[in-house]
C-alpha cells in the first residue's frame, strides 16, 4: 500500500507541469466540455500504459536509439503544428464542437481521444518516460520483483488520472463563468502554445541531425 500511494504522488507531481497535452486537454475542456477534455487525457494515458508495458518487456531501450528519436522529433513537430493551426482556425466557431463542411457542429469523442494519442506520442514525452519513469520502475522491478513493478505502474497511472480529473473539474467550473469570446481567445492562445512546442521539437530535430552531419 505504501508503494502504491508513493507512486500515485509521483504520477500526480509529474503530470502537473504544463506541457502540450495539458494545453490540448484544457482547450478541449473549455470548448467542448469535460468529456472531450478527458478524452485527450485518456489518449495520453493510453500511450503511458503502452510505455509501461514496453518497459516491462524490455523494449523501452529501443526508443533511446538516435535513429528512432530523430524522426519522432520531426513527426511530433508536425502533429503539434497541425493541432495548433487547427485550434486557431476553429477558435471563432460556436462552442461544443467544430463545424463540418455543411456547417453542422460535430464534436467527436474519438477525434479528441486521437489528438491525445498524437500529442502523447511525441519524443519529449517518450524520452521523459524513459529517463524518469524508466529508471524508477526498473529499480522497483529489480529490487522487489514483478508485483511491486505493477503496483508502482498502476499508482503512476492513477496519479495522472487524478491530475486530469482535477484539472478538468476546474476547467468545467471556469467554463461556465467565461464568455464565448474569452473561450475563443483561450483556444487561440492554446493554438499558439502548441505551435510554440512544435518549433521546439523542430529545433531538437535540427540539432539531432546536426550532430550526425
Amino acid at each position: 500500500m505504501e508503494i502504491y500511494i508513493k507512486f500515485i504522488l509521483i504520477g500526480l507531481a509529474v503530470a502537473m507541469p504544463v506541457g502540450a497535452i495539458t494545453v490540448e486537454m484544457t482547450k478541449q475542456g473549455l470548448r467542448n466540455g469535460f468529456t472531450h477534455g478527458w478524452a485527450v487525457g485518456l489518449g495520453g494515458m493510453t500511450v503511458d500504459a503502452a510505455l509501461i508495458l514496453a518497459m516491462y518487456f524490455g523494449f523501452a531501450s529501443l526508443l533511446s536509439l538516435p535513429y528512432i528519436q530523430i524522426p519522432l522529433w520531426l513527426a511530433g513537430a508536425g502533429v503539434l503544428a497541425y493541432l495548433g493551426y487547427d485550434s486557431i482556425r476553429h477558435s471563432d466557431l460556436p462552442l461544443n464542437g467544430a463545424a463540418d463542411k455543411t456547417g453542422k457542429i460535430n464534436a467527436s469523442f474519438w477525434r479528441t481521444y486521437r489528438n491525445g494519442l498524437f500529442v502523447a506520442v511525441s519524443p519529449g514525452n517518450l524520452i521523459f518516460w524513459i529517463s524518469v519513469f524508466g529508471t524508477v520502475l526498473s529499480d522497483s522491478y529489480q529490487s522487489t520483483g514483478q508485483l511491486s513493478f505493477m503496483i508502482a505502474a498502476i499508482g503512476i497511472l492513477c496519479g495522472i488520472l487524478l491530475h486530469d480529473l482535477g484539472l478538468l473539474s476546474i476547467v468545467s467550473v471556469t467554463r461556465k463563468m467565461m464568455s464565448s469570446r474569452m473561450i475563443q481567445l483561450v483556444s487561440s492562445l492554446a493554438g499558439v502554445l502548441l505551435i510554440g512546442f512544435s518549433f521546439y521539437f523542430l529545433y531538437k530535430f535540427v540539432m539531432a541531425v546536426w550532430q550526425y552531419i
